[in-house]
């Protein structure tokens, strides 16, 4: 498990601090890179050439618009299997008090929230963790527009990683399921990430945690790969064509 102080020490050196939000601030140099790199990534290689971070966010509600991050979870993917010793995970002190109703959920209390570092603090160490993998969650579209969100607001700009739905991989193996066959399929699967867990009998991990939501959606990721018909010949264009949510450079 990383140590975020040891991270985060290094990093404020590339940066400035205090942070103060501002729309006019130039972009960190972290994010930056990031556009340049996958502007011009090559997509034509097989899965396990890649490496691939999953993430999960838990927020102080459900309005994309005005809630806040509380915590971050990722595990890596490295040649296609989850690498469980490097992982990544923080809390982070909201600007306002974490409500009761989102206590009761991912059971992170004001207390321990109050006293966590600031979000600046754990973006710049998440930054570094990304770096050039490729972004995975389930329904990754929520948790990005949150980060991008606050991205933009403290460091001028957003990642530009490609990001890949568990959720679009998800549908698109059910309807593969359907072609070609007389059985009858389950029409009425939920999506949910728990429910299709327990349709695929994948290990079961605590719920509304940030970092073992990320492991959940790592092994539901690499069951869906590894029984999509042709993913054994797939190569990351084949991925992004069904499942990402973001096609820079490709």
């Amino acid at each position: 498990m990383f140590s975020l102080a040891v991270i985060s020490s290094s990093l404020l050196s590339r940066g400035s601090w205090p942070f103060s939000p501002s729309k006019a601030r130039p972009a960190h140099p972290l994010l930056i890179q990031s556009k340049e790199y996958f502007s011009r990534l090559d997509q034509s290689n097989p899965l396990k050439r890649y490496d691939f971070v999953v993430l999960d966010t838990e927020l102080t509600g459900l309005e994309v618009k005005k809630d806040e991050i509380v915590s971050i979870g990722a595990v890596r993917i490295r040649e296609m299997r989850i690498d469980i010793k490097d992982s990544f995970y923080f809390c982070v002190c909201p600007s306002k008090e974490v409500p009761k109703q989102s206590t009761l959920i991912h059971r992170i209390t004001p207390s321990q929230a109050s006293k966590a570092p600031p979000l600046e603090e754990g973006l710049l160490a998440l930054l570094d963790y990304c770096g050039n993998s490729l972004i995975i969650g389930h329904n990754i579209n929520l948790d990005m527009k949150i980060i991008n969100r606050a991205l933009e607001e403290r460091f001028g700009g957003r990642l530009y990683n490609l990001c890949i739905d568990t959720m679009r991989l998800a549908r698109v193996y059910q309807d593969r399921q359907w072609v070609g066959s007389l059985e009858c399929c389950n029409t009425e699967i939920s999506y949910n990430l728990k429910k299709l867990s327990q349709e695929y009998n994948l290990p079961l991990f605590e719920e509304h945690n940030a970092l073992t939501d990320s492991l959940q959606t790592a092994y539901l990721f690499l069951f869906l790969i590894h029984k999509m018909q042709d993913a054994t010949s797939w190569n990351l264009k084949d991925l992004c064509r069904v499942a990402c949510v973001r096609r820079w450079g490709g």
